[in-house]
Order: C-alpha cells, then structure tokens, then sequence
C-alpha cells in the first residue's frame, strides 16, 4: 500500500476542502478567460494552482514567484517564438530546420536564467515559455496568461486564511 502523508489522517478535511477549492479557482478562472486560446500555454494553470494551494504559506506561492515567474517566462518565450520565424541565411539551415527543438530548448534556459536571476523562480512558467515557442504565438494567449495567474494570485489571497501547507 502507498505511504499516505501523516497529517493527512489529522486533516481529512482540509486537504479535501483544499483541493476542491484549487479545483473551483481552476474552474473559475478558466470560465472566466474562455482559455480555450491555446491550450499548451494554458496548461501551465494546473501547475501553478498545485503550487499555489498546496503551498499556500511558501514563499514559491507568493506573487512575486507567480506573476514575477509569468512573466519572464512570457519574455523568454515571446523572444524566442519570434528567433524562431527569423528567416536564417542558408548557411545556417539548421536553424530553420530545427527551429522548434533549438528555440524551444532556448526559450527554457532564458527562462529558467531569467527567474533565478531575478529571483521569481516558479517552475510552470518555464513551460509557459516554451508552450508559446511550439504553439501559435498570440497577444490574446499572452494577455490570458497573465491575466489567469493574477486571477489565480488574488483568489488564493482571498482563500489563504482557511488554508494550511499540505506538502
């Protein structure tokens, strides 16, 4: 049988109120921004609300991991989507070749850089940077994402009083 956390038996409750709560603001949140927009960059949600309900009193759930995170995610992926359509020289056709793989993998390490430097280290943007390289870039997806883990970020704060750390 699987190991279950040993506050779980103390906090039943809780942990099923927390995750059906991280449940309704996921819901609320994607109702809200019609995201069907482009579902590889939006995917980044259920990552972001794992952390912000699971963690809700660490410092990785706080705005300026999420939103700070978001957002150089967003910068890594927009430049890198963008290196991506530049017209390479024939000369270096791999690039165009490889364009997904090389900008891609570009868009992770400028993000993954760009968050430890600035000290807003928050996983899922690093796959909401290259969700915007392998997908159609848009500003609406864009706008949607950031506006979705603002939303995400002012429910959490509303909802924080009755919330407790289950990892």
């Amino acid at each position: 049988m699987l190991p279950f956390d040993r506050r779980f038996s103390k906090n039943k409750l809780r942990y099923l109120l927390q995750c059906i709560l991280a449940t309704a603001s996921a819901m609320l949140v994607l109702m809200l921004l019609n995201t069907i927009v482009n579902k590889v960059v939006i995917a980044s949600l259920g990552a972001s609300c794992f952390i912000a309900f699971c963690v809700p009193h660490h410092r990785a759930s706080s705005p300026r991991f999420l939103i700070g995170g978001y957002i150089v995610g967003i910068a890594a992926g927009t430049l890198c989507y963008w290196l991506a359509k530049v017209p390479w020289p024939d000369s270096v056709n791999f690039l165009q070749s490889h364009s997904d793989v090389i900008f891609g993998g570009l868009a992770i390490g400028l993000a993954m850089f760009g968050m430890v430097v600035t000290n807003t280290e928050h996983p899922p943007a690093a796959s909401l940077a290259l969700g915007l390289v392998l997908s159609e870039w848009h500003l609406v997806t864009v706008a949607v994402a950031l506006l979705e883990i603002v939303m995400l970020c002012i429910l959490k704060k509303l909802l924080k009083p009755i919330l407790i750390n289950l990892l």
